[in-house]
């Protein structure tokens, strides 16, 4: 029973030390990609909350719970304002889109590669509709406009 232990606790150790060390890492979702989705949502550090959407990459509480509700350091995600706080914060955005992508992320243009083109798509439309073309709408115009001007 004692050896049993001691294994559990090896393997807890090892999971937990995994588990900090590795980062999440999504493929084509670099330092590159971040700075042009963020340049796509207007990318104003000192933006506030507005209609629903908060911060530089202009996320709403429905995709920060779709991502896990990822906070601050130290946070709760049930503090009321956690999303807004973890939102408005350019590093927490960050690991709010990593964890979104990690569950949604994919070639929603069917050019055989997910890429950060997808990840626009999906910031767009959401995971689930991140096929529609952007050119039905005039945001989505706009969002496609300012993602040609990014320099990768």
């Amino acid at each position: 029973m004692e050896l049993q232990f001691h294994y559990f606790v090896i393997i807890f150790g090892l999971f937990y030390w995994f588990s900090n060390v590795f980062a999440l890492h999504i493929t084509n979702l670099n330092g590159s990609c971040f700075r042009c989705l963020c340049h796509v949502a207007g990318c104003d550090m000192s933006r506030g909350c507005s209609e629903g959407y908060c911060g530089p990459f202009f996320i709403s509480r429905v995709y920060w719970v779709d991502a896990g509700k990822p906070t601050l350091p130290d946070d709760d995600p049930d503090r009321k304002e956690a999303f807004e706080d973890c939102a408005r914060d350019y590093h927490c955005s960050i690991k709010i889109i990593e964890s979104y992508m990690a569950k949604f992320g994919k070639d929603c243009n069917n050019d055989g590669v997910t890429d950060c083109f997808d990840y626009m798509l999906i910031n767009y439309h959401g995971g689930r509709a991140c096929s529609k073309p952007l050119m039905l709408t005039q945001s989505g115009r706009r969002w496609l406009q300012a993602y040609r001007q990014c320099r990768f």
